[in-house]
């Protein structure tokens, strides 16, 4: 596999919950730099190979912003 993308989104507290499209990867974190660890560390952990593990993980972000009428 040469890439992984995780779905990243941004809870009202400020965490950061994480899953990926394609495969039962699922992590949460509270702070952006704790994100990327525990994403390494899901993706290591969910691939039983060293040849199944992606060579690169994409986190692509969702970003929603609500207006007030």
């Amino acid at each position: 596999m040469d890439e992984l993308t995780l779905i990243v989104e941004q809870e009202a507290d400020g965490g950061f919950v994480a899953h990926a499209v394609g495969q039962s990867i699922f992590t949460q974190a509270d702070t952006r730099e704790q994100l990327d660890e525990m994403v390494r560390d899901a993706v290591r952990c969910h691939f039983d190979r060293p040849e199944e593990m992606p060579k690169r993980i994409r986190l692509h972000f969702i970003h929603d912003e609500v207006l007030a009428l």
